[in-house]
C-alpha cells in the first residue's frame, strides 16, 4: 500500500514527538544534578525505540521501502551524531558546565538543531529537484568529506579557536561569572550574556557545521521529505540522553571516526554512481550497520593504549 503523505502524517508525527517529551518528562522529571548511566540508557533506548517504531508508520502510509529508507537515514543521522558529542564533551569539560546546566544547553541545542534541519533538508531537497546535477556536487562533497575525515590525525579540540565563540565574546556584553542555568543576567540596568550562553552559540553553530554533513548524507539516500526530516528529528530527539550514555567511555570508540568516513564515502559514491547503478535500500541498511558494528566491536577489541603503555 502507498499512501500519500499530507497534513495529517505530519500531524501524526508531531504528536508522536509531543508524546515522546512529555512521556519523558513524566517519567524523569526536571533536569537533576546528576543523571545517572542506569536512567540515561532507559532514556536512550525509549527514545530509539520510539524512533524505530516510526518506521511502522511509515510503511503504513507509505511502502516496505519507504520503512526501510528511513531506517537507513536514521541509522545514518544517529551514527554521525555520535561523533558531534565527542566536540560537546570537549566543549563542556573546557568551559566546567555542571550536569545540570548541560541538560539545559542540550535542550536548546536539540530545538535548535531541530529548527536547522529543517531549513537544510527543504533547501537541500528543492535544489535537487530544481537542478539535478546538484546530486554529483553533493555526492562528491560527501566522498571529499568522507576522505579527509579518514586521513586526518588525531587532535585537539580548542574551543577558543571557534569563531561563533570569538564574534559573541566580541559583539556580546558578557560576564566573567556564571548565574546558575541562566542564560542571561542583568547588570546595572543592562543584559549581559552568561558563560552558559557563549557554550550554546558554540553548541548551535558546531550543529550548524555538522548539519553541511548530515543533510547531504540523508538527501543522498532518499528524496522523501517526510522520511528524510522525520527519521532526522527521531534520531535527533534522543541526543541528550544519549550523551550521558556515552559521556564516560567515548574515547573507547576510537574506531568510529573511521567507521563514519567510510560511511559518508559509501553514500556519496552510492549518489554520485546513482545514474549507473541503484543500490537497494535494504542493502544500503546492510552495509551501514555492517561498518558500525565493525568499528564498534575493533574499537572494544583493540583499546587504545594509554600514555605510559606505550
Amino acid at each position: 500500500m502507498t499512501g500519500t503523505i499530507g497534513p495529517i502524517d505530519w500531524a501524526v508525527f508531531g504528536a508522536v514527538v509531543l508524546f515522546a517529551l512529555v512521556f519523558d518528562r513524566a517519567i524523569f522529571g526536571k533536569p537533576k544534578a546528576h543523571i545517572s548511566f542506569r536512567e540515561a540508557a532507559i532514556r536512550s533506548v525509549f527514545f530509539i525505540t520510539v524512533g524505530l517504531a516510526f518506521a511502522v508508520y511509515v510503511y503504513v502510509r507509505e511502502n516496505m521501502d519507504a520503512a526501510v529508507t528511513y531506517l537507513v537515514a536514521y541509522l545514518v543521522e544517529e551514527s554521525l551524531s555520535v561523533d558531534n558529542l565527542f566536540v560537546f564533551l570537549v566543549l563542556f569539560t573546557y568551559f566546567k558546565v555542571s550536569e545540570v546546566q548541560q541538560q539545559r544547553v542540550l535542550v536548546w541545542g536539540i530545538i535548535g538543531a531541530v529548527v536547522m534541519r529543517g531549513i537544510f533538508i527543504f533547501a537541500g531537497a528543492a535544489l535537487l529537484h530544481r537542478f539535478h546535477w546538484m546530486t554529483y556536487v553533493f555526492g562528491a562533497f560527501l566522498l571529499i568529506t568522507g576522505g579527509k575525515l579518514l586521513i586526518r590525525k588525531e587532535e585537539e579540540v580548542d574551543p577558543e579557536d571557534n569563531i561563533a565563540l570569538k564574534l559573541a565574546r566580541r559583539y556580546l556584553r558578557t560576564t566573567k561569572e556564571t548565574h546558575g542555568e541562566k542564560f542571561f543576567v542583568v547588570k546595572d540596568g543592562i543584559r549581559h550574556a552568561t558563560p552558559l550562553f557563549l557554550v550554546l552559540v558554540v553548541v548551535e553553530f558546531t550543529d550548524l557545521l555538522f548539519a553541511v554533513d548530515s543533510v547531504p548524507a540523508v538527501l543522498a539516500i532518499s528524496d522523501d521529505i517526510f522520511v528524510v526530516y522525520t527519521s532526522n528529528v527521531m534520531a535527533i530527539l534522543g541526543l541528550r540522553a544519549l550523551y550521558f550514555v556515552l559521556s564516560g567511555m567515548m574515547s573507547r570508540f576510537h574506531y568510529l571516526g573511521t567507521g563514519l568516513a567510510l560511511i559518508l564515502i559509501f553514500i556519496g559514491a552510492k549518489m554520485v554512481g546513482a545514474s549507473f547503478l541503484k543500490i537497494p535500500s535494504i542493502v544500503s541498511l546492510g552495509v551501514i550497520a555492517l561498518i558500525l558494528a565493525g568499528a564498534v566491536t575493533l574499537s572494544l577489541l583493540r583499546p587504545l593504549k594509554k600514555p605510559e603503555e606505550k
